[in-house]
């Protein structure tokens, strides 16, 4: 199948070498899309629940497919997040189209994208980071539970059920948190005149226009890879969210020969195991 090409493509939260990520089913998105940049934005590999017993090869397929478009043209953006922090030691390394930095501004058709991962307004992270890996490893066993009874769900003919997002919905101070997360967001970025803010960190994927007092911009999230598949996507000057589970296709996943990519992908994951 003809591959889509783009300007611009965001992931983040991927969450890679967890039991509650959708590698294949990201695999198959990159593999329908050709864009000229690529941005990952934060947590694309969970280096704090990192277990050297747990990285399958779909996984794996993953990275490797990103070296591969970095290696066709593809301009490929690493930034940093709070589960992939470890690498923030290591940003502002270019080597060739690849590049591994903490933020990003780029200028789109005359207009400026401020793009971060976002942890950086999570109190949680910033002042009890134990208490936040503490919920990673909760969130995690909390997806692989849902997916068991969404497992049961289907065989009975219902439709899945979320319960984190119920979660989520259902108590006062996880709103209120991902209110004052975006609202922080969208008042620095009116404050710096951006005219788009793109995060991530909150897995709630979102575009939307916003306008008060002081300026103007547009507030966008690219969800995640663990219950809602989305991405951002931009191209003839305006953003779109894709949804993998309402958009997806099978493709055929080009084989090519990733020897030396594939032992310097394994000698990085022996470096975050230690």
């Amino acid at each position: 199948m003809k591959k889509r090409k783009i300007e611009v493509a965001v992931i983040s939260d991927v969450h890679l070498g967890t039991y509650g990520c959708h590698a294949k089913e990201l695999l198959d998105y990159l593999s329908s899309i050709k864009p000229k940049i690529l941005i990952l934005n934060g947590d694309i590999i969970d280096i704090w629940q990192f277990r050297k017993s747990y990285f399958p090869s779909s996984h794996l397929k993953v990275l490797k497919k990103i070296i591969s478009m970095s290696s066709k043209g593809t301009k490929v953006y690493y930034l940093t997040g709070n589960h992939d922090e470890l690498l923030r030691k290591f940003t502002d390394i270019h080597l060739g189209n690849f590049s591994l930095i903490n933020k990003l501004t780029l200028d789109l058709d005359g207009k400026k994208a401020w793009i971060f991962h976002g942890d950086v307004f999570d109190s949680s992270i910033t002042h009890a980071k134990w208490l936040a890996k503490l919920g990673g490893w909760g969130y995690d066993f909390l997806i692989v539970f849902n997916r068991a009874i969404n497992w049961v769900l289907v065989k009975c003919n219902k439709e899945p059920y979320s319960l984190s997002k119920k979660i989520k919905s259902s108590v006062k101070s996880a709103v209120k948190f991902i209110s004052n997360f975006e609202n922080v967001c969208i008042e620095l970025a009116i404050e710096k005149k951006y005219d788009y803010v793109i995060c991530g960190h909150i897995h709630e994927p979102k575009i939307e226009f916003i306008e008060n007092a002081y300026g103007k911009t547009t507030y966008l999230n690219s969800g995640d890879w663990i219950e809602n598949l989305t991405a951002l996507e931009y191209h003839n000057k305006k953003w779109r969210l894709y949804h993998h589970k309402t958009e997806s296709a099978t493709f055929d996943h080009e084989e090519e020969n990733f020897e030396y990519e594939t032992q310097l992908l394994h000698q990085f994951i022996s470096i975050i195991d230690k």
